[in-house]
């Protein structure tokens, strides 16, 4: 039995999302969110949320017990790319990326 929370088109980048997710993989949820609240990177705050998701939807939807719950899997995967225009000298422009991330938990019970 496992829980799942995503939150697709986030607004971070994938790299800066994934140094915080690889903080937290394997760990138990209480201890995973203990460490989010005081990590002081802008991705953080958006994990706990999603991980604070998978935790309601195992224990609504699947009757399962918050004490015995792992992260069993944690990703952040690219979403798509805006792409938008910055004037530059001589008329010119330059493209400026804002990328967007799928961030996702599975739990699963010990």
């Amino acid at each position: 039995m496992e829980a799942r929370a995503i939150a697709k088109y986030v607004r971070i980048a994938t790299r800066k999302a994934q140094q915080v997710v690889d903080v937290v993989r394997g760990k138990q949820v209480d201890e995973a969110l203990a460490i989010l609240k005081f990590t002081p990177k802008a991705a953080a705050p958006i994990v706990y949320k999603v991980i604070q998701s998978a935790v309601a939807n195992a224990e609504n939807n699947h009757n399962m017990d918050r004490e015995k719950l792992f992260v069993t899997e944690i990703f952040a995967n690219q979403g798509p790319t805006m792409k938008r225009f910055r004037p530059r000298a001589m008329g010119r422009a330059t493209t400026i990326r804002k990328r967007t991330s799928h961030i996702g938990v599975v739990l699963k019970e010990k």
